[in-house]
Formats: C-alpha cells, sequence, structure tokens
C-alpha cells in the first residue's frame, strides 16, 4: 500500500477539527510515516504521533474542554483579575501565560517526552523572533517543542530552546505540507484557515482580539502564498473560520462544522490509494483556486 505522511496546520481552536481528520486515518487503518504540525497542528501531531488514537485524543479533549470554567481558572490562577477583564485590558508589554501552562490541561498524559520515544516521526514548527524564519525541531524534549509552536505573541510568553526565542510557527509556515514533501508516496494537508467566512469576534475588539486575527490574515496570506508554488497531493480546507481562534470552549461545535471535511479526507484517501467504494473518484472544486483535493504539480 502506498505510504502516507501528514501535515497539520494551526489555527488555535479551529484546529480541534483536526482530530477528525485523525479518526479518518484510524478508520482506514493507515498509519502516516511522517506528521509535521504548526501550533494546535504540532499539539494533536505530538499526542497521535505518541500513539493515542484519534478516539482517546477526542475523548480528553472534549473533557477537557467541557469544564471550561475550571480551564479559565486553572489557566489564569495566577492572575487576580477576572478572565475578561484581563482579555479585555491586556496590557501590550505583558503576556499572559505560560504556553506549558496550556499544555499542562490540553497534553493527555501518555505523550512522549522527547522526540525519540514517538511511535511516528515528528516535526514541529515554531518561529525564530531574532532571524523571523521557521525552526523545525524534531529532536529533544517534545512538551518545549509543542509550546513553542502554540506560543501566540502577546497572549503567550516565548520559548527559549537551545538560545533561540521561539513563538507560534503560524508567523511563519503555518501549513507546513513542504517539510513531508517527498516523506511518502502521499502527501495530506488539512488547513484549519482557509475558508472566508468571517468570524465572530463580538462588538468590542481586544488587544487579544486584534492581534489574533491579525495572525489568522498572516497566515492566510502566507499559506496562499506557499501553494502557488508547491502543493500536497491532497489538501482539506475545512470550513470552521467562523469559529475564533481561542473559542475552545466550543469543542462540539467546531467537531460538528468539520463532518463534511472528515468525509472529504476519507474518500479522497479511498481515491488516491484506490479504495473507493463504487468506482467514484474525487470530485475537484471547480470554482476554487485551490482545489480542496489536488494531485501535487510535482508528480
Amino acid at each position: 500500500m502506498p505510504t502516507v505522511a501528514l501535515a497539520l496546520g494551526g489555527g488555535g481552536a479551529r484546529g480541534i477539527a483536526h482530530i477528525l481528520m485523525l479518526e479518518v486515518f484510524d478508520e482506514l487503518g493507515i498509519k502516516p510515516v511522517m506528521i509535521a504540525g504548526t501550533s494546535i497542528g504540532a499539539l494533536y501531531g505530538a499526542a497521535y504521533a505518541s500513539g493515542l488514537t484519534a478516539s482517546q485524543i477526542r475523548a480528553y479533549t472534549e473533557e477537557v474542554l467541557e469544564r471550561r470554567f475550571d480551564l479559565i481558572r486553572q489557566l489564569f490562577a495566577a492572575r487576580s483579575a477576572p478572565v475578561q477583564r484581563l482579555l479585555r485590558v491586556l496590557p501590550l508589554r505583558s503576556s499572559v501565560l505560560n504556553p506549558e501552562t496550556l499544555l499542562d490541561l490540553l497534553f493527555p498524559g501518555r505523550v512522549a517526552k522527547d522526540f525519540a520515544d514517538l511511535d511516528i516521526p515528528l516535526q514541529v514548527v515554531a518561529t525564530d523572533l531574532s532571524s523571523h524564519e521557521a525552526t523545525v525541531l524534531a529532536s529533544g524534549p517534545l512538551r518545549p517543542a509543542v509550546a513553542a509552536s502554540i506560543a501566540i505573541p502577546v497572549l503567550f510568553t516565548p520559548v527559549t530552546i537551545g538560545g533561540r526565542m521561539l513563538v507560534d510557527g503560524g508567523l511563519a509556515n503555518p501549513l507546513p505540507f513542504d517539510l513531508i514533501d517527498g516523506a511518502a508516496d502521499i502527501t495530506v494537508a488539512i488547513d484549519v484557515n482557509a475558508k472566508t467566512a468571517a468570524a465572530d469576534i463580538g462588538p468590542r475588539l481586544t488587544v487579544v482580539d486584534v492581534v489574533v486575527q491579525s495572525i489568522q490574515i498572516l497566515q492566510k496570506s502566507v499559506t496562499r502564498e506557499r501553494l502557488r508554488y508547491r502543493r500536497p497531493d491532497i489538501l482539506i480546507e475545512v470550513a470552521v473560520d467562523r469559529f475564533g481562534a481561542l473559542e475552545f470552549t466550543r469543542p462540539h461545535e467546531i467537531l460538528e462544522a468539520a463532518q463534511p471535511a472528515k468525509l472529504e479526507l476519507r474518500r479522497a484517501l479511498e481515491h488516491a490509494l484506490g479504495t473507493e467504494h463504487g468506482g467514484h473518484a474525487v470530485a475537484l472544486r471547480e470554482d476554487s483556486p485551490l482545489p480542496v483535493v489536488s494531485r501535487a504539480a510535482r508528480r
């Protein structure tokens, strides 16, 4: 059977949709030979590469995020002001959270401690504040690497690894399909930022809103430009853009919105692997400048 490599893009809470994409791999009995992840994609990529099934990751995620009031209390335990006040008057000079605090809550206990302990090779993308370039982390302790990848500027403190100050990988490479190019017969990329529906950011913009939305705009531009020159074999654009990047308290709604993309990925993989039922090929979207499913131009 052809080998498959997987790239999971960044997008904050929208990345909860990655869980459904991982379910497809489990349902079809496909084990990626490599995973590359940015931000929330790195978090779920690390869990899956550690040997957890998609159903285990989903159950843990829903359990944690359903306790939203307790989650908020834990995340901001070190702060005396209420959470909503913090989000509305966050001073630009300071960050709210250490990203490893978030990982303590979102990482299942069975996630590997080191890259060397993973069942599937993983590449994690962060951004070097000094060089302004993407940094790919693939060895050493896993938790600091993922923490660096999710460290949204202003909201999270940077993570220092090997003398480099690192932040959110989405600033430099929000959809790291280039890292799996040539690693397998079929490359799959999941983009949770590609759709164009307006997110509900509320009537009053906070500093956090502006920063996060600005990063989303940057990520879309970077990904669009990269796709002009190189494409994965299968590109799935998940329609979850109406959710804010920080809306982690809406996991069920995000998962429901991602159901069509799950079916789309299943059909695309079955077609690519020659296992589709009834001989139906996957149709390309004629109205999209970036086909949802495409054969790479490099082939």
